[in-house]
């Protein structure tokens, strides 16, 4: 089997890259393809190159930016993600149980399961976690410049900062049907559950299910994003007044005005329309192995 290294040589995890090349040699795994990037954006054109040299399983080290990058390549083939959780969130990782340590996550990467999971894709770009536009990608952008100096709670900062944002009017097709029309701040559409650190706000969400959670939020002013976010808080965000959801394969949306967008955490630009889709178990990740899960789980209940 061929391994390869796409690495942000800005993030860290444990010992740092050369730990991890101790931890592959130790596992037999002598002469990876070794790329390391400075930015997460050069990580796609460097996992192409590892396809080209034949490489089967390409290990990202990196945050929630560089795995998004990463899969960008890696969909629609047959090669293998290992994911090395070295960013602020890693909310990839959490969502699929590897571990934050550095030998258990590689640990994974060669020995765990094979899971076939969707992604979706924004226009031309995918995404693995989340797509949002309005007030989480404003949050986001502002977080960016704190998270490398307070970590997650760079978001709640964040967040608070843009609770008064102004609403903006929205046109959304879901699957070819008018679904929504009206005042909106917050457009979210996710593949996964856990979107944000600790929080679930698609608690019925599956990664391989063929479909997409949407989320439209029309919350207004602090009191009203208080009520939501504490409803989000505890697990029963589809019980808030301002939230409305549903599960979608395809979806348009036509704005009044340009809005902010984000995937994967990673703050993009202004669109005023956008087309999002689901490209079905497009994507071959490494997860921890069923048995090892259940062991777990029995251990803690005893």
């Amino acid at each position: 089997m061929k391994v390869a290294v796409v690495a942000h040589a800005a993030k860290t995890l444990g010992g740092g890259l050369p730990e991890l090349r101790r931890v592959l040699e130790a596992e037999g795994v002598e002469n990876p393809l070794w790329y390391e990037v400075p930015k997460a954006k050069k990580a796609t054109e460097q996992v192409q190159r590892a396809l080209d040299e034949g490489a089967e399983r390409v290990f990202a080290w990196g945050g929630d930016g560089t795995v998004r990058r990463c899969i960008d390549a890696l969909a629609g083939t047959d090669a293998a993600l290992a994911v090395l959780p070295a960013g602020t969130a890693n909310l990839f990782a959490t969502n699929l149980g590897i571990p934050e340590d550095l030998e258990g996550a590689v640990a994974v990467g060669l020995r765990g399961d094979r899971r076939r999971l969707d992604v979706g894709r924004f226009d031309k770009e995918r995404f693995a976690v989340m797509a949002g536009a309005g007030f989480d990608a404003a949050m986001i952008r502002d977080a960016d410049d704190l998270k490398q100096r307070i970590g997650r709670a760079a978001y709640l900062w964040s967040g608070s900062r843009n609770l008064r944002g102004d609403a903006f009017s929205a046109e959304i097709v879901v699957d070819g049907t008018d679904w929504y029309e009206g005042k909106a701040t917050c457009i979210l559409l996710g593949n996964l559950g856990e979107v944000f650190g600790g929080v679930e706000v698609f608690p019925d969400a599956r990664p391989d299910d063929g479909v997409l959670e949407l989320g439209i939020v029309t919350a207004e002013g602090m009191l009203q994003w208080t009520r939501t976010l504490a409803r989000t808080a505890v697990g029963d965000p589809n019980r808030s007044p301002f939230i409305r959801t549903t599960k979608a394969s395809s979806v348009k949306v036509k704005l009044d005005r340009k809005v902010r967008y984000e995937l994967d955490g990673g703050d993009r630009s202004k669109v005023k329309a956008f087309n999002v889709k689901v490209e079905e178990r497009a994507l071959n990740v490494c997860v921890p192995r069923q048995d090892e899960e259940t062991e777990q789980d029995g251990a803690q209940r005893a």
